[in-house]
């Protein structure tokens, strides 16, 4: 039989509380819409005794930012094995679990919510960028990558991170397609850059080398040729005009 007597948490067990009491609401709802006295409610506990856990509501909404960046961070990490379209797409399944839960804070990590213009937020968020970037190019097993690699790896993250911000107000394309475009998105973007840079022609031939034909890599080239018409025998030969 219990007692019903309420055991006495430690200062860090109770921020760690706090902290995941606000994340908890900062899901269904915008930051700057959720006051200390709910979080108090939520919690348990006094408004007064927020106070003496955090010194206001900015402190406990970067810590709670914190926590959620670094959650984000780690939904990019993948074991090196197995085809590179394989593991985006496990990864892009991760990063869309934690916008789906997380609406409304993902939406105020990314903007910068009521915080926006905090060094401290700003620098979480790039944080995040920083370790997909990293992530990514270790999928790629590069160390130094060119300029056109890194500008290929950055605007392929700046194209997630939007596009999960786009499909939050209303959610109108179905997930699952997003996930899967995002991947050929990043395909694209390689094969791009690989038609300007020898180095990038060699690292996306590496790529696809190990891709199998019902792989998202795959996929995507079935869909591409089956938009383009069939040229007839008889159809002129067309001339090379790349750029010298």
């Amino acid at each position: 039989m219990t007692t019903g007597v309420r055991r006495r948490m430690g200062v860090e067990e109770r921020k760690q509380q706090l902290i995941g009491v606000a994340l908890e609401l900062f899901s269904h709802r915008s930051p700057d819409e959720v006051s200390i006295d709910e979080i108090a409610a939520a919690a348990g506990i006094s408004r007064p005794l927020v106070y003496h856990y955090f010194p206001g509501k900015q402190s406990l909404y970067e810590a709670a930012l914190r926590r959620a960046a670094d959650e984000l961070a780690a939904r990019f990490v993948e074991p090196p094995h197995g085809p590179l379209g394989a593991r985006l797409l496990r990864v892009m399944g991760r990063f869309f679990d934690f916008v789906d839960d997380h609406g409304p804070g993902f939406a105020a990590l990314m903007r910068g919510g009521p915080a926006v213009g905090s060094s401290t937020t700003n620098a979480m968020i790039d944080e995040v960028r920083l370790a997909a970037y990293v992530q990514i190019l270790a999928h790629l097993g590069v160390d130094k990558p060119s300029a056109r690699l890194e500008l290929v790896v950055r605007s392929w993250v700046s194209l997630a991170e939007s596009t999960a911000l786009i499909w939050l107000d209303g959610r109108r394309v179905p997930r699952a397609e997003l996930e899967l475009q995002l991947v050929h998105d990043f395909a694209a973007l390689a094969a791009v850059s690989a038609a300007y840079d020898p180095d990038m022609a060699e690292i996306l031939v590496g790529i696809l080398a190990d891709e199998p034909a019902d792989g998202p890599f795959g996929e995507l080239v079935a869909r591409l040729v089956a938009l383009v018409p069939a040229v007839s025998p008889e159809a002129p030969s067309v001339p090379d005009q790349r750029l010298r």
